[in-house]
């Protein structure tokens, strides 16, 4: 298979009349497929409903405290829940809150908090100027939509291939008093799959910062979301709580997860971790924001997972269904499109997400030719800060929705799509 680039306009006009025939296809075929969010399959979300008879009518709804679940209290969550959090998280109970189904929530709300309130008693960082987040770039979209739907301004940090570039985030954060945070994946990171290194962990917790209130928001959505079972094949991370602690900045920053993606993605539960300084930080606006969240929901969950080694042995079954789809669409990938020299990717050991790089100045064009061929992706330039990809190249892939069957038809579009894109552009620059 001849590398696009070394085709000459003949060869490429070929090419490209080959696959407008193979598009045309696509189109006929009335195609409805979904690979644009990291939604579990339905077989994923039916692993867990075995939990859904856990608290029933005839059950008791005491927790191990002798709360009533059904009743108001333990604002910070159950103390069983608190514990399984914090095994998920690999940190201490007394770390943990507990609370509702979704931890971009807890994200939105701890930033709004610091806009209006300030950290830990400082000024309100609304009242500071124009407040600024680091946005390591490729990110997870959200993660850009809740900045900028609060008015911060965002800079995007480059990622290698052990985490942000530090050199970049180093020199900010000491020079500029108006960054007040930085957004990070560090497990399995959405959507590159990259995890960060030691090194990189443990300069994050050193290293100087020009603001007092500086945070970093590490949502480790991924911590267990392995593909392999063989512990050789799975990441791991150092404790970012332990390393600022040890470094002498404990109260930098804020952790979050949730069961979102371990039981079901729209009703599970999710937890902060911080320094006691933190938590009590954050108790003072809970306690009037909410009179509590859904104990009963936490109750089912410990209940249903027990402990870490439950959450490891249900996460395999959830990698049994994952892992295929994955390995499928690498490897079609791999035959398809790396001869042809028209793109790469990054292969994960975990995580929801595949992130591929197009030549540039082809994302855009991709993602538009897929949906006309009934195949919904992500949109180009999703995963930067106001969706701009200086490149246009990267666009995020997420295997987990589709059936076996749907995933093998959609990247067999999305190939199509890629090799149609690459023709027109190097056609392009021929004439």
């Amino acid at each position: 298979m001849k590398a696009y680039e070394q085709m000459t306009k003949e060869e490429l006009l070929q090419e490209q009349e080959k696959l407008q025939k193979e598009y045309k296809g696509f189109e006929e075929a009335g195609l409805k497929l979904n690979m644009a969010r990291g939604k579990p399959e339905s077989a994923q979300l039916d692993l867990s409903m075995p939990m859904m008879d856990l608290v029933d009518s005839k059950s008791s709804c005491l927790a191990e405290d002798g709360t009533d679940c059904r009743n108001y209290g333990e604002m910070d969550g159950l103390p069983e829940a608190k514990k399984l959090m914090a095994e998920i998280m690999e940190c201490e109970p007394e770390q943990v809150i507990v609370f509702g189904n979704a931890s971009l929530n807890v994200m939105f709300d701890s930033i709004a908090r610091a806009m209006i309130h300030g950290v830990c008693g400082g000024k309100p960082w609304g009242q500071q100027g124009k407040i600024k987040f680091l946005c390591p770039v490729p990110g997870y979209d959200r993660h850009f939509a809740v900045t900028e739907c609060l008015g911060i301004e965002m800079i995007n940090v480059p990622m290698n291939e052990d985490g942000p570039d530090m050199d970049m985030v180093e020199k900010l954060v000491a020079s500029d008093p108006l960054i007040k945070g930085i957004w990070c994946v560090p497990k399995y990171a959405n959507p590159t799959g990259i995890s960060y290194s030691d090194e990189v962990v443990r300069r994050f917790a050193k290293m100087k910062t020009a603001a007092d209130d500086f945070r970093i928001f590490w949502d480790n959505a991924y911590c267990v979301h392995h593909l392999y079972e063989e512990p050789e094949k799975q990441d791991k991370i150092l404790n970012i709580l332990d390393e600022c602690a040890k470094a002498g900045n404990p109260d930098r920053v804020l952790e979050f997860a949730s069961t979102s993606k371990i039981t079901f993605a729209g009703a599970g539960i999710s937890a902060m971790a911080a320094s006691e300084k933190n938590l009590e930080d954050v108790k003072k606006i809970m306690t009037i924001q909410t009179i509590g969240h859904d104990k009963l929901n936490q109750l089912r969950h410990v209940k249903f997972l027990k402990d870490r080694a439950g959450v490891d042995a249900h996460m395999m079954k959830h990698a049994a269904i994952m892992r295929p789809k994955f390995e499928k669409v690498e490897e079609m990938l791999a035959e398809e499109i790396t001869p042809l020299g028209i793109g790469s990717w990054i292969s994960p050991r975990g995580g929801y997400f595949i992130c591929f790089r197009a030549l540039p100045g082809c994302a855009k064009r991709i993602v538009a030719l897929a949906k006309g061929a009934g195949v919904v992706l992500t949109g180009a330039g999703a995963p930067f800060p106001y969706g701009k990809d200086p490149e246009d190249a990267v666009i995020r892939l997420a295997p987990s929705y589709p059936n076996m069957e749907e995933l093998v038809m959609a990247a067999k579009v999305f190939i199509c799509c890629v090799k149609l894109a690459s023709v027109e552009k190097l056609l392009a620059a021929k004439n």
